[in-house]
């Protein structure tokens, strides 16, 4: 196809107000229409500049105003020093904002909320509305109750509705009460699947005061996993909700102009191995290198090799290194992959032209300047999986097996039976023949009983007394959930064709998957379940029990459902250390299943391999699988796709038209969506009675005047953590165990039990997410030992001061006591504290609770950023010292000074902590004092602070 033919013109006739200090405005003619654009060459030094920071810089161009943006800022970008630490504040405008239901429903709450507000403080409630585009995608409801069978997807989709229904009929009010706020209905996608084969435009165009103007694409999202779209070339990272809030109501993010790792890729991916290898490594490789807070950006001769849905695998796991954002370049595979997902032509010629215009064109002879460097050879990388419990803790597939061994001494409790032995670290598995696997094992423990007769998850379960089938013994290392899930992956047709084949071949082969594991499959869109009914793989995927459960993101989220009821009930009987297997980007302790201490990230084609396997202690090169129907071993190499294979069903069964068809509605719904009850009040009329959605307390006694920052005196301490506490610890996430404080409120409130659904399902209510911040089984803070002979107690546990003796008790109920009180509490923490998701509630949360300081040894970067955006300080202990090595242990009465610096315009580098024991400190205990690091980095997160918060901020802004 021919390059369109694009002209420019000088344009300086004001049209669109901008103070454009260096005459960047111009036009662009893109066949026979014209759009204005700010170049970016018209900035000294812009040719140097890595091609995630050219985007930043024609965003300053456009945006500039001589107050939030101005012409110091675009000097400073153009001549950035790439190996200085970053220092330099901008405000990035994103074009819009993207979100998912779970985290976006608090948005739309608190929007709500702030209309009423706006009016009480003397405003005009028509001023909140998205001043950007922002789009949601319903995908993080359906939970994989029923699976195996072919009415799952239809009946997971009517208890969806069943139990979100007031939810769902909340964000339809919103999208006819906001403008500019569009809603993709449940049952269509995962949002970032949907984001890169439909919302993102890679270039935007935008009508602006009369004039048609075209600009980079770029977003914010209220999910971590938001840069999947940075495969596309499209700048944007996962950002908290508050901070989503803002930037849909008009206010940039504060950032620093960050360093910008340049990663190399030559060399060509080797047969057998899957986009999903490649991301593990990579992974690994950016976690050993440390890239926490940089841009990552792709460049070099490999670049070319690398097709989309594999950039957008790479991309959307950028929060797994730790970076802000993962970039591809645009460049041809860009164009291809926008024509074949059903881009109008006029759509890619736009993004050609301006691209090549503006020299965002990848040229892989150019190197641009990066403050640091990698490389890959694509060739070199090897079939792995990660496990079992962070992403980045990459095991080759060869030595799968062993490291298993290794790790199931963290997890396993041995038994009378002596399942489990380590001798002079020499350890068996089990014991009595290392090459069994469960279901092989001599039958004298632990059996489970499978009813063969009905489906494995019948609505009424099997008594095990009472057994109809085939009997098993289950055992540590049992793989009891396999799923294909996340749009990490099931974006991807290379990996989703080789699963469907691997499936194919074992059917013919003879095999079946072992009747203990639960097989889900959940595609990322509806052109999935297309391409695999034209190909026939659904049928092949079927006969192993991967039924189609939902479109949304199911197992990556916890959203598991009950395991098959006689394996949970073994598990929980006995305390095994089971395993899941998915094809998703986390794998954090307690997210995956309660039942399920270990979890391992895998390629499709693999989860379909280890749900033939059954069982994590599997070596793959010298274990069978199997017994074929002609009684020959069968090993994985032989059911093993060629690349040829997967390729040529990847050319015949998928097509333009999948796309264009499947996405001409992707706003509509199904009739369920479309006969929700709407209300069509401009402000909410909030049901007192709802428990899922419930107006926000945030704004509650709020004044224009600022109240001045104080010092924060005698708080008590309600977590001492260790490293690695993820906003998955932290914030309210999967279902809500009976007994627990938010099953007792629901009780209170009429809600029986099997009504309860999942915390992420009532992020609408904050009565319900308070009392279940803090409060995940693996949580495990220190503190409470001291009352346990010596032993934490997993779960949201603390030490309640506020009583005789100090006992343990929920987190809930300690702070209630406190706040009765009127005394704050602060949180010890370790290392890379609140990784993770993109959680607000981990922030909005820590600031219901109480908690007026988080101290720790580092922060990830969001949760740093929400946590100032909820009015807590987040503070960091000197460099090298933590509680622990400061003698500290949670009895303590914490005081900190320096604070009220902020007052006066200046944020304090350190403020002064001091800790003095209290009647329930050890005897001879000592007072502690020590400056932490204050950790509010920008002018912007100051003045939020002061605020209250950046939603009072902005509010104030506003009226």
């Amino acid at each position: 196809m021919e390059p369109p033919v694009a002209s420019i013109r000088s344009e300086g006739d004001g049209i669109v107000s901008t103070v454009n200090s260096f005459g960047a405005k111009s036009t662009l003619t893109v066949g026979s229409t014209d759009y204005e654009i700010f170049r970016i060459d018209t900035v000294p030094g812009f040719e140097k500049l890595p091609f995630s920071l050219k985007v930043l810089l024609e965003n300053l161009l456009r945006t500039e105003d001589g107050a939030n943006v101005t012409k110091a800022q675009i000097e400073a970008l153009g001549s950035w020093d790439a190996s200085a630490e970053p220092s330099t504040e901008i405000q990035f405008t994103p074009a819009r904002v993207v979100m998912q239901d779970f985290t976006g429903v608090p948005c739309i709450v608190d929007l709500a909320t702030m209309r009423e507000a706006v009016t009480a403080l003397g405003g005009d409630a028509n001023k909140i509305n998205p001043l950007s585009p922002a789009e949601m995608v319903i995908d993080h409801s359906v939970i994989a109750d029923l699976f195996g069978s072919e009415n799952a997807l239809e009946r997971n989709v009517e208890i969806e509705y069943e139990r979100n229904g007031e939810r769902y009929q909340f964000l339809r009010w919103g999208q006819t009460a906001f403008s500019d706020f569009k809603v993709v209905p449940p049952g269509t996608g995962i949002v970032h699947q949907v984001n890169i084969e439909h919302l993102a435009k890679v270039i935007y165009d935008r009508d602006v005061n009369g004039v048609l103007r075209a600009y980079p694409d770029t977003c914010v999202g209220t999910d971590s996993h938001t840069t999947m779209v940075n495969g596309l070339g499209v700048l944007g990272w996962g950002v908290g909700g508050i901070e989503a809030e803002a930037a849909m109501l008009g206010q940039p993010v504060s950032m620093l102009i960050p360093r910008v790792v340049g990663f190399k890729l030559s060399g060509e991916i080797p047969a057998g191995v899957t986009a999903t290898d490649v991301v593990l490594t990579i992974t690994d490789l950016l976690r050993k290198h440390g890239v926490v807070g940089k841009f990552v950006e792709f460049y070099g001769e490999g670049v070319a090799s690398v097709p989309l849905a594999n950039r957008a695998t790479i991309g959307n796991m950028s929060p797994e290194f730790g970076s802000t954002a993962a970039i591809f370049p645009i460049d041809d595979v860009t164009l291809d992959y926008l024509r074949l997902t059903g881009r109008s032509e006029e759509a890619v010629a736009l993004v050609e032209a301006y691209a090549k215009e503006q020299k965002l064109w990848h040229d892989a002879s150019h190197e641009p300047v990066f403050s640091e460097y990698l490389e890959l050879d694509l060739g070199t990388v090897v079939p792995s999986i990660a496990g079992p419990k962070r992403p980045q803790d990459r095991i080759l597939l060869s030595e799968a097996k062993s490291q298993f061994e290794h790790d199931i001494l963290s997890y396993a409790t041995p038994s009378t039976s002596d399942d489990l032995v380590d001798l002079e670290g020499k350890h068996s598995f089990p014991a009595s023949d290392p090459g069994q696997v469960p279901g092989e094992e001599a039958p004298t423990t632990r059996p489970v009983h499978i009813n063969s007769g009905a489906p494995a998850n019948a609505s009424k379960p099997v008594p095990v007394t009472t057994p109809s089938g085939e009997k098993y013994i289950l055992d540590n290392g049992a793989v009891t959930l396999a799923a294909i899930t996340s749009c990490t992956n099931t974006s991807n047709p290379s990996v989703m064709i080789a699963a469907g084949l691997v499936a194919r071949k074992a059917l013919q082969k003879g095999l079946k998957q072992k009747p203990w594991v639960k097989t889900t499959l959940g595609p990322g869109s509806k052109v999935v379940t297309d391409y695999y009914e034209k190909s026939g793989l659904d049928k092949d995927l079927e006969g192993l029990g991967f039924y189609t459960v939902g479109y949304g993101c199911t197992i990556c989220i916890g959203n598991s459902g009950p395991l098959i009821e006689e394996v949970s009930e073994a598990i929980n009987s006995h305390d095994l250390a089971v395993t899941a297997v998915l094809s998703g980007n986390r794998n954090f302790e307690g997210r995956i299943s309660p039942d399920v201490k270990m979890n391992y990230l895998a390629s499709p084609p693999l989860v379909i391999a280890y749900a033939l396997a059954g069982s994590m202690h599997f070596d793959f090169e010298n274990d069978a699988l199997g017994k074929g129907s002609d009684g020959e071993d069968v090993f994985l190499k032989d059911i093993w796709p060629t690349p040829a294979e997967v390729q040529e069903l990847v050319d015949s069964s998928i097509s333009r038209d999948q796309f264009i068809k499947q996405y001409a509605t992707v706003f509509d719904g199904d009739e369920r969506w479309r006969s929700l009850p709407t209300p069509d009040d401009a402000i909410f009329q909030w049901d007192e009675n709802s428990t899922y959605v419930r107006k926000a307390p945030y704004f509650d006694g709020m004044t224009m005047e600022l109240t001045p920052v104080r010092d924060i005196e005698g708080a008590r301490v309600m977590a001492t953590l260790g490293d690695s506490v993820t906003t998955d610890h932290i914030s309210p996430a999967g279902n809500i165990k009976p007994g627990t404080p938010a099953a007792q409120y629901l009780t209170e409130h009429g809600v029986d039990r099997k009504d309860f659904n999942s915390f992420g399902s009532r992020r609408g209510n904050h009565e319900v997410m308070i009392r279940g911040t803090f409060a995940n089984i693996r949580l495990k803070n220190a503190m409470v030992a001291a009352v346990n002979d010596g032993q934490v107690v997993e779960g949201g546990f603390t030490r309640d001061f506020t009583l005789p003796g100090g006992p343990q008790s929920y987190i809930y109920d300690a702070s209630m006591n406190y706040q009765e009180q009127g005394t704050p509490l602060v949180i010890f923490g370790g290392k890379e504290y609140g990784s993770g998701s993109s959680r607000d509630w981990a922030a909005k949360g820590t600031s219901l609770l109480g908690v007026k300081a988080v101290i720790t040894e580092s922060f990830e970067r969001i949760h740093r950023s929400n946590l100032i955006g909820m009015g807590v300080v987040p503070l960091q202990f000197p460099a090298g010292q933590s509680w622990e090595s400061l003698g500290l242990d949670g009895t303590e009465i914490v005081s900190i000074s320096g604070l009220e610096e902020l007052n006066n315009g200046v944020t304090p580098k350190t403020v002064r902590v001091t800790a003095t024991p209290s009647e329930h400190s050890p005897e001879g205990k000592q007072v502690v004092e020590f400056d932490a690091v204050v950790r509010i980095d920008t002018p912007g997160e100051a003045d939020y602070y002061r605020n209250g918060g950046i939603l009072q901020y902005v509010l104030r802004s506003l009226v």
